[in-house]
């Protein structure tokens, strides 16, 4: 199975180790990220927002320090998505009139991480309103993918997957509502977590129109990490987890598992296709039961419509949508009750089914374009699609506020390849054990 090289650098608890026995001083470990970004960003231009200095004061302050029980990244350099607020840095996420916006205090997740010890270097780019899968705005320019500087490494936390990817940083965080964790993953080859709604907190994660008021974050949108190995996704997720949660680890050969690589509402490129297929044969081959259709599935078509209503009403927060129509609340009451609904039928597929593998998205990395990938067209083996109805695969699992942990599993030419691993609601470190454990049969 092939695979786009990828960076060797040491993850997130590996550096936390070194730091520890003392092989690697905070201040070095922080020198090296900023030697790296220097060199590496020119190019890519994935860190847009630089800290270096404030990093390197907090490094000094731990030199000689030994991490507490509740610091697992003690010592750690980090970047962030430019959405979350670090106090004294901007958040304008991605419009020139924002770009004075300066935060006054730092996220939940900011806040979690720099107490397990973290120092964070700086904020790296996304698109306007979180809005799209490529990662370019006015204020900061485009961001390159790693493996071809002609295309994206996704969106709308493609600065955060490219810094992971590139090997700039060791792990990152990022949002998801529309595959903005799980396409930037799969497009730059490294592994992401989409949390399970509700579980990770996104206070101080507002766009600048409602910044210090105190709003509510609203429907589908979740916060959660991208690395470069399953051990620092659960760790992340472990420090800024809002609820205590439970790990299920299987052997794969006694998994029973759905496979999906085709959607009633978007083709699915040969470039995904041939990579998941060749990684459900090596499963099977391992021992587990790989079905690839059951009656218990959701219909899908219906599921899609229903979350790109509940998607277009939570992106604009009630305002008109492309038809000019404002949701009621009897609409929103209404998807409301459909969402319950395909919560509920997942719930039941789960009751058979250890975990559902499905693509993040129907293309691998798609060429660099001046709009929006949404409101233009993708390229399916040849064939243009709507680039709206590429977010199917998003849908998937964030309609029902399900967990799904996305790891490399090959690539076509020098492009990487994900699947996404969904499991039941508040299964997360188990779908990112059950991840870890399908990457060691395909990368072994």
């Amino acid at each position: 199975m092939a695979y786009p090289k990828l960076t060797k650098k040491p993850g997130a608890l590996e550096t936390a180790a070194a730091v520890a026995k003392g092989e690697l001083s905070p201040l070095e470990a922080v020198d090296a990220a900023i030697a790296r970004i220097e060199h590496l960003d020119t190019h890519i231009n994935a860190v847009v927002v630089c800290d270096f200095e404030r990093a390197r004061t907090t490094a000094r302050a731990m030199a000689g320090g030994k991490p507490a029980a509740d610091q697992p990244l003690f010592g750690v350099p980090m970047t962030i998505k430019e959405s979350f607020d670090i106090e004294g840095l901007p958040t304008c996420w991605g419009h020139t009139a924002y770009a004075d916006n300066i935060a006054s205090a730092d996220s939940a997740v900011v806040r979690k991480l720099k107490a397990a010890g973290v120092i964070f270097l700086g904020k790296t780019n996304v698109p306007p309103d979180l809005a799209d899968w490529q990662s370019n705005n006015p204020v900061y320019g485009r961001t390159n993918n790693p493996h071809d500087h002609e295309r994206s490494p996704g969106g709308s936390s493609g600065g955060s997957a490219a810094a992971v990817a590139s090997g700039m940083v060791p792990c990152e965080f990022g949002t998801d509502i529309g595959g903005s964790v799980r396409v930037p993953a799969h497009f730059c080859g490294v592994w992401g977590h989409k949390s399970s709604w509700g579980l990770i907190s996104k206070e101080g994660h507002d766009h600048p129109l409602v910044a210090g008021i105190g709003a509510h974050d609203g429907a589908l949108s979740i916060a959660g990490p991208l690395a470069r190995n399953a051990a620092d996704l659960a760790a992340l997720v472990t420090i800024t987890s809002e609820r205590p949660l439970h790990t299920e680890r299987k052997p794969v050969k006694k998994m029973r598992l759905l496979a999906l690589t085709g959607h009633p509402t978007c083709p699915t490129d040969e470039g995904v296709r041939v990579p998941l297929e060749e990684a459900f044969a090596a499963l099977e081959a391992e021992g587990a039961q790989v079905d690839r259709t059951s009656d218990l599935l959701p219909d899908l078509a219906r599921q899609q419509a229903d979350y790109m209503r509940m998607l277009n009403v939570a992106m604009a927060r009630g305002a008109p949508g492309p038809n000019g129509k404002r949701a009621s609340a009897t609409d929103w009451f209404d998807l409301l009750d459909e969402q319950y609904r395909n919560e509920a039928a997942w719930a039941r597929l789960f009751e058979t089914y250890d975990y559902v593998l499905a693509p993040p998205a129907p293309v691998l990395a798609v060429p660099h374009s001046e709009g929006r990938i949404f409101d233009g067209e993708i390229e399916v083996d040849g064939q243009p699609v709507r680039g709206a109805a590429g977010l199917c695969w998003a849908g998937l699992a964030t309609f029902p506020n399900l967990p799904a942990t996305v790891l490399p599993v090959g690539g076509t030419g020098d492009l990487p390849c994900g699947v996404q691993v969904m499991g039941p609601r508040w299964s997360d470190l188990s779908t990112i054990a059950t991840a870890e454990a399908i990457g060691q049969v395909l990368h072994s």
